[in-house]
């Protein structure tokens, strides 16, 4: 670069998120159709894209200039934010600038990143600074007259950066620019620093401006049509050189100055080999060590196992193969590292999972205590997991209790230092469905247009389509636009900005370990919602810069099964030596019948199905089911079911396939498998079997046809065979490699989906506890566990504030339901409230309970939900009261707050206590009453079901309830049920109409059904929340996705699901008058259509007793009188007798 030429040197990128529309990849591309042979990408505050873009214009044959614009203060509260821009000359300033950029994420409390003047002060060793423009601190003492201090501002600056000080000169047109260039040209040559020209470019053409107003506007929550927005000028597209010379032609030494800066900066973002933490041990190198610990763990396995699945030899072979392979490749300190923070976990009681992914096919792993299964048992493949024929870096998921994954990740901090572990950053973009809504509401278009047309956009989480495959599936997107020509600007202008950065956050899992201060390496980021700091390079750059991400996942299961185990244990309990050896007939009977709600991965009514099916009885089988229950291997669930229930009938292509395919009954499942095949009868090494089985994935033509030869021709040579038996037993691996599961990770998942089924089997009363816990928060979950605990006989006792925990727990009687779990009340609040129970006993009273608790923790929102839920019935047994005394108890718990912390005080200086409110006389809720109570502070109908009295009188036979609907969904007949009408939801169809969605509530669970627009038309009025209903349902079961169609509907009461009844007992509470009775009679008299038959009146006396009375003439007693008793006060319970 002798001639000078323009070079842009304060361009933008789409990772200045929602500020700039140019990619890495075009920036490049425009690079070289312009013939500029450098760039520098200035990103506000960050180095984001600082590898990428290295890495990218390199390729291309351009210089990358490191640099970074930032947001400068000077501290002082109310400091306007001026812009600094800096450039690396070498790989000292290429460190300085990740320091100054890291800083700026790092002390930013409040999550808005800005750099304090004195770090460019102090940091400038290698680094060239431009001075702002019209937006840097210079040009702003210039605006408001301050020529002085503008000129002492600029001599701070030279004086810190000497010779590498540029003034600045921007053309963008505004206003400030126009005002303060003059001034700043006068005082550079006053002071004999160089002018530079620079263009803050925004997006690549003229014609984008309009697609990137929009995108500022979804940036700043405004719209396109208002006058005030922000906005960046028309010209801020990337100007070819000639513009730029054009643009700058009275100033011709700015634009040569951008090639001086340009020649002055070598350095560039490079990738690097891995960098890991060194972990010799006492002289030992890490091959060595890692020797030595394997070698003892494999004499500590062996000991320990209840049987042996090879000859020691074999074990030994393999681990020595393995070793060997490992310390070959360079990675025996990557393998030393996780197995130390795993022993460190499990030694501090924390739940580790057995292992995940294709590292549980490795026996270093399993000695190293890295996983916990015996790939020799399970015959798991170690180059699956690391392929000595190709080298990348193994990748251990280590899946942790969710509750105490922090520790460990502590841990690791403390250890390796705070400073050289870190998260990882991540990217959200504007996918397809987002930016159509979103460029929708900036152009203020009719929600329900917008609505519309992303709706035509399918939801696919795995693999979101782009806005161009929706419209080519979609012909609706043809009309919507014919008909309405702001649509199409709204497409057009969704597709410019579909794909860019929207926002920042970390990994949910991945973590960075370094031998140094990460800042050295990379630069970081400060995401307010994580503990710890991130790269700012996503994972593929931080990966090539040479960080190693370790995967620290947390599994809710594993919370679940240690809080389960300590519930047995805590009682005395043991689960004894099948919990090891897998091999419990009890839990496979379990899992044959399907009964396997909140059984790891085995849960879900489509995978029930299958277990009903398979019968699953033995481990193997679990490891099968869980690879073939999903799309495409789901076809070879039926040769699988035949082949188990008649091994005889099972063929092979050729008999050396047997050992390889009898597992699995002749069915290729797994990728191992592939693999195998390949070896035993083309002579593959296992190394070479994998990449085989990765290229039959990928399906590349050219590298499909080498394979195939290479497979015909090993299989004449190590076995005989002809080419068209070779290519027909090809053909079936390449079918079966492409959704071939990886056996390592289902015999993992297996292992936890076995023993949370053993829990559920042996221990459903703790294993249920557990699982609530874990729920809490999810109430359609908890609605599910409390329903399987009905079906399972186990007691679920109300909440009480003087015996629930706040999580769920369990005693003698049953599962003590979790003070935490009321709605509006909280686990923290609760934890508050038990600790001053169990410090000082149970609370006495109301009074005592307001006179304990702080007001902080329970709030009057708090003690409603208490007492609607019943915790507070064991110090007041009438919820009404409670209830309406809820103010006074409130202002009695806040002043007797007060008094407890010395906020009153009496004359000679001694609090004197609040009064005792006097609390209001209440009749008690009738049963209706507390059961809509009851559901709306726990979430469901707890003590009872509106509808429990209707069950003991409809037809069972030609009634479903919610918890048969996917048993009879398979039939696709409609179906006949009963429910309350839980909640709806309108919405707009696409046709102009309506849909709903309903959620029907019955004694055993909850549905949710779809009401199209004729049924609303016909039974709107009906379908409101709180009704009662008999309706008709079309239910299709696809997968484990229900979907049930509302046909018609009718009042509960008018709907003859009747069987044929004698009489009807109607309960009176200990708290009813004779008034009651006498109401009952008037309400049986009120009704006069359907069955007549007798009344049996039970009173319930004060002292306990039962008084039983027949009233003398017959009454109506079909479904209408029993729903009318049930809202007469006193009321508690209505229950129909049939027949002798």
């Amino acid at each position: 670069m002798t001639k000078p030429v323009f070079i842009h040197l304060a361009v933008r990128s789409s990772y200045s998120l929602l500020e700039s529309m140019i990619t890495p990849s075009d920036l490049a591309k425009w690079c070289k159709q312009h013939s500029m042979p450098a760039m520098a990408v200035t990103d506000r505050n960050c180095l984001f894209g600082a590898l990428e873009l290295s890495l990218k214009l390199s390729d291309y044959g351009i210089q990358p200039i490191m640099a970074c614009c930032f947001d400068v203060t000077d501290g002082s509260p109310k400091a306007e934010l001026f812009r600094l821009t800096v450039y690396a000359q070498d790989e000292v300033g290429y460190r300085r600038l990740m320091f100054l950029s890291s800083t700026a994420y790092l002390e930013a409390d409040d999550g808005v990143a800005r750099l304090h003047k004195k770090y460019l002060l102090e940091h400038t060793e290698g680094l060239i600074l431009l001075t702002g423009g019209a937006e840097g601190e210079v040009a702003r003492h210039i605006l408001k007259g301050r020529v002085a201090d503008a000129r002492t501002e600029l001599s701070t600056l030279a004086a810190a950066y000497p010779g590498r000080c540029y003034v600045e000169i921007t053309r963008h047109g505004t206003q400030e620019e126009i005002k303060s260039e003059t001034g700043l040209v006068e005082l550079a040559y006053e002071l004999g620093l160089p002018l530079v020209a620079t263009h803050d470019a925004r997006f690549l053409k003229p014609e984008d401006v309009t697609a990137h107003d929009a995108m500022m506007c979804i940036a700043n929550g405004q719209y396109l049509g208002q006058d005030d927005r922000k906005r960046v000028e028309p010209d801020q597209y990337l100007k070819s050189p000639e513009e730029m010379e054009v643009l700058f032609e009275d100033l011709p030494e700015a634009i040569a100055n951008t090639t001086e800066i340009a020649m002055r900066c070598s350095v560039r973002a490079e990738a690097r080999k891995p960098i890991l933490p060194n972990f010799s041990k006492e002289g030992r190198s890490e091959g060595e060590e890692l020797a030595l610990q394997a070698r003892q763990g494999l004499e500590d396995r062996l000991a320990e196992a209840d049987r042996l699945y090879a000859d020691r030899d074999k074990y030994s072979e393999r681990l020595e193969y393995e070793l060997g392979i490992i310390d070959r490749m360079g990675f025996p300190g990557y393998f030393l590292i996780v197995s130390d923070f795993i022993k460190w976990a499990k030694a501090n009681g924390i739940p580790v999972g057995p292992g995940r992914g294709s590292g549980a096919g490795s026996l270093v792993a399993w000695v190293l205590l890295i996983t916990d299964l015996d790939p020799l048992r399970f015959d798991l493949l170690f180059e699956r997991f690391l392929n000595p024929e190709r080298v990348s870096m193994p990748d251990f998921d280590v899946d942790f209790c969710q509750e105490r994954r922090g520790e460990v990740i502590r841990y690791v901090r403390e250890k390796y230092g705070a400073d050289s572990v870190a998260m990882i950053i991540t990217f959200g973009t504007l996918q397809a469905k987002a930016v159509v809504r979103d460029v929708g509401r900036v152009m203020q278009m009719p929600y329900g247009q917008v609505d519309r047309l992303a709706k035509l956009i399918p939801f696919n989480p795995a693999k979101p389509p782009t806005l161009d495959e929706a419209i080519a599936a979609e012909p609706k997107f043809d009309e919507e636009i014919a008909a309405d020509a702001r649509v199409g600007e709204l497409i057009d202008t969704a597709r410019a900005l579909e794909g860019m950065y929207r926002n920042a956050g970390t990994h949910a899992a991945g973590v960075v370990i370094a031998d140094r201060p990460l800042v050295e390496l990379v630069p970081l980021y400060n995401d307010p919602r994580a503990d710890l700091p991130a790269t700012q390079f996503n994972m593929k750059y931080a990966e090539m810069a040479g960080l190693v991400k370790f995967d620290f996942l947390g599994l809710k299961t594993l919370t679940v099964i240690d809080r389960a185990l300590n519930f047995i244990r805590r009682d005395g309990g043991d689960v004894g030596p099948a919990w090891r050896s897998m091999d419990d007939p009890a839990t496979y009977e379990l899992m044959a019948s399907g009964e396997t709600l909140g059984v790891f991965q085995l849960e879900g009514a489509g995978m029930r199905d299958t277990l009903r099916r398979v019968r699953p009885n033995n481990i193997e089988d679990l490891i099968a089911i869980i690879s073939l229950y999903r799309p495409g291997p789901m076809e070879n669930i039926p040769v699988y079911v035949q082949g188990k229930e008649d091994p005889a009938s099972v063929r092979y292509q050729h008999p050396d396939l047997k050992p390889v395919l009898e597992a699995t009954y002749g069915v290729p499942v797994y990728q191992e498998q592939v693999m195998r095949m390949a070896q035993e009868i083309a002579g593959y090494s296992l190394g070479e079997a994998d990449l085989l089985r990765r290229a039959m994935g990928k399906k590349k033509l050219e590298e499909m046809i080498a394979q195939r030869r290479r497979f015909v021709e090993g299989a004449a040579s190590n076995k005989g065979m002809k080419d068209s038996l070779a290519n027909e037993i090809f053909d079936t691996m390449e079918k079966f490699a492409g959704y071939g599961f990886n056996k390592s990770h289902a015999a993992a998942y297996a292992l936890i989906g076995y023993h949370t089924g053993f829990l559920k089997c042996h221990y459903p009363k703790e294993f249920l506890a557990a699982s609530m816990s874990l729920d809490i928060g999810n109430t359609d979950k908890l609605a599910a566990f409390f329903q399987e605990a009905k079906r399972l006989r186990l007691r679920v006792l109300a909440p009480d504030i003087n015996a629930s925990q706040p999580d769920f727990d369990v005693n003698a009687d049953g599962i003590t339901y979790a003070l935490g779990a009321i709605k509006g009340v909280g686990v923290e609040a609760m934890k508050h409230v038990v600790a001053i129970r169990d410090e000082s006993g149970p609370f006495k009273d109301l009074y005592d309970f307001a006179e304990r608790v702080d007001p902080k923790h329970v709030n009057k929102k708090a003690m409603e939900s208490l007492a609607k839920s019943g915790a507070l019935d064991s110090l007041e047994g009438n919820r009404a009261r409670v209830f309406a005394a809820v103010p006074m108890l409130a202002q009695y718990c806040a002043s007797h707050a007060e008094d407890r912390n010395g906020g009153q005080g009496g004359l000679f200086g001694e609090a004197e206590p609040a009064l005792r409110p006097e609390f209001p006389a209440s009749r008690p809720w009738t049963a209706q009453q507390k059961l809509d109570e009851e559901f709306k502070s726990i979430g469901f109908y707890f003590s009872g079901h509106p509808l429990d009295d209707v069950l003991t009188s409809i037809d069972r036979d030609r009634v479903t309830l919610a918890m048969e609907v996917h048993e009879r969904a398979a039939d696709g007949k409609p179906l006949e049920m009963i429910g309350i009408v839980r909640t709806r939801n309108d919405k707009p169809s696409k046709r102009g109409g309506k849909f709903a969605f309903l959620t029907i509530s019955d004694p055993t669970g909850e549905l949710e059904m779809m009401v199209f627009n004729e049924g609303l038309q016909q039974y709107g009025d009906l379908l409101q929340p709180g009704k009662a209903v008999a309706i008709t349902v079309t239910a299709k079961l696809n997968g484990e996705e229900l979907r049930l169609n509302l046909d018609r509907a009718i009042e509960l009461e008018a709907a003859r699901l009747s069987k044929p009844s004698g009489s009807l007992m109607v309960r009176l509470g200990p708290d009813a008058d004779p008034e009651d009775l006498a109401s009952v009679v008037r309400r049986l008299e009120q009704i006069s259509d359907g069955d007549r038959g007798t009344i049996i009146v039970e009173l319930i006396l004060r002292d306990g007793r039962i008084v039983t009375m027949r009233l003398p003439q017959t009454y109506t007693i079909g479904l209408r009188a029993q729903r009318a008793l049930k809202e007469v006060p006193g009321v508690e319970k209505v229950d129909l007798r049939q027949a002798a």
